[in-house]
């Protein structure tokens, strides 16, 4: 207990103190070290998702197994009762696939929905077991995948490489290394607000680094065309300026929001007006701008299509199977995340995704304003999460593998609070079924299942 509390002297910009979420040293073996290898290389490539599955999806798949087995997850009461939620939203999926007419696609879509919610409980374990070397481990992995998406989409979209504009973009759109480009400018925007967090933390003359990367992965946001992502990166700056500001205790971290704002408002202004000025990036921003497109209006348009999914979720409460509304109801998706999954999983799974998502926000919101050495990254990836979910009401997202990150992040950080700020410093080898006997350590009662975390 004496080395945990003689780390807590400094006191943090963002009101923690120093030694906060700190535990005692301990060394790691190989087996550790190769499992941490594998997360990095798991989000490394997450990136790269020309065709489902990705190579992301069979590695993710490996760390669900992985971590567990090796004790790198601590399933605290609030990470179990989450896992539990998400049991049974899998449980409505499978049981709305019933009334499929077409099982196959049906079936292939509720087992991806069901690896996703696996892997956000084994990934929110992972980060609330060291939630700083975790959490940064994901966020710096994130960041090298979006600089190779975003290094690709500008050589596509700019023609540099022969070749490059068929692969690496779609309908005059940078898509990067990903399909769609409505999925890689939400992708980006991760590691832009987690450069800028960092930059915070930095000195004035060492913030170029951090601010001319974020600088870049927004070109390429711009790039994409997506109407969707271009909200979602103004409202995740908002978010994340505001929280910044009202979180923070030092008038120079004050100073520097408010100048990366101004300085932020100059650069994306600078690069779209150099855009706009070729006249094929000009007529494509004039068209995505609008926000009464040909295809949104009509029965046959984006929001008929809405209007026929509530009418279905009001006459099949047990829902109709994923797929089945593009398939027997209307000729394209219903670029709502939240009809879609009430379609997909019924009142029972819709609903549980909808309690969620609004957990994640309120119970996130509530964490962002208490004190806490990982305040600042918190907001990040709160954030980007709130602006997400936001973003969900004008596209399907319920099978975006960054989005259940995000939530796993939140939920780690969150819950780890709860029992990782001081431990013994001796404690048995790790296993997965931890000790049941009531024990409180630092004033809190002791985790049932899981180890305690390493050095974050």
């Amino acid at each position: 207990m004496a080395a945990i509390a003689s780390t807590s002297a400094g006191i943090h910009p963002f009101g923690a103190n120093a030694g906060d979420g700190v535990v005692p040293a301990k060394k790691r073996g190989i087996v550790t070290w190769l499992a941490l290898a594998a997360v990095a290389i798991t989000f490394a490539t997450s990136g790269i998702v020309f065709s489902e599955p990705a190579p992301v999806d069979a590695l993710t798949i490996g760390l669900i197994v992985l971590l567990p087995t090796i004790g790198l997850v601590a399933f605290n009461r609030g990470l179990l009762a989450f896992g539990a939620l998400w049991l049974v939203a899998g449980a409505g999926a499978m049981i709305a696939a019933t009334f499929s007419h077409s099982p196959q696609p049906t079936n292939i879509h509720v087992a991806v929905t069901i690896y996703l919610y696996a892997a956000c409980f084994v990934l929110a374990g992972f980060v609330a077991y060291a939630p700083r070397a975790h959490a940064k481990l994901i966020l710096n992995a994130w960041t090298v995948a979006a600089l190779i998406a975003a290094a690709a989409a500008l050589i596509g979209y700019f023609g540099l490489l022969p070749g490059a504009s068929e692969l690496f973009t779609r309908y005059d759109r940078a898509t990067g290394t990903f399909k769609d480009p409505n999925v890689l400018g939400p992708f980006l925007i991760v590691p832009i607000v987690y450069l800028l967090s960092a930059a915070l933390e930095l000195p004035f003359r060492r913030m170029i680094v951090p601010l001319g990367i974020a600088g870049f992965l927004m070109l390429a946001v711009f790039l994409s065309f997506s109407r969707g992502a271009w909200i979602n990166l103004v409202v995740t700056l908002a978010i994340f300026g505001y929280l910044a500001m009202a979180t923070s205790r030092q008038s120079i971290v004050r100073l520097k929001i408010i100048a990366l704002l101004a300085l932020g408002g100059i650069m994306a202004a600078t690069v779209v007006l150099a855009a706009l000025s070729n006249d094929q990036v000009r007529e494509l921003v004039s068209q995505r701008a609008s926000l009464d497109q040909s295809y949104d209006t009509g029965s046959d348009g984006r929001f008929g299509g809405q209007a026929k999914a509530i009418d279905l979720i009001l006459e099949h409460p047990l829902g109709i199977g994923a797929q089945e509304f593009t398939a027997r109801y209307h000729h394209e998706e219903v670029h709502n995340v939240y009809l879609t999954i009430m379609l997909s999983a019924g009142w029972l799974g819709g609903g549980i995704y909808w309690i969620l998502v609004g957990l994640t926000l309120v119970l996130g919101l509530r964490h962002a304003m208490r004190a806490g050495e990982l305040r600042l990254l918190f907001i990040a990836v709160y954030a980007v999460f709130a602006a997400t979910a936001f973003e969900g009401i004008i596209i399907d997202s319920d099978h975006w593998r960054h989005f259940y990150v995000l939530m796993a992040l939140i939920w780690g950080m969150m819950t780890a609070s709860d029992g990782a700020v001081a431990m013994p410093q001796q404690r048995r080898a790790p296993r997965i079924v931890g000790d049941r006997r009531p024990e409180f350590i630092g004033g809190r009662r002791g985790r049932l299942v899981g180890t305690a975390p390493h050095p974050a």
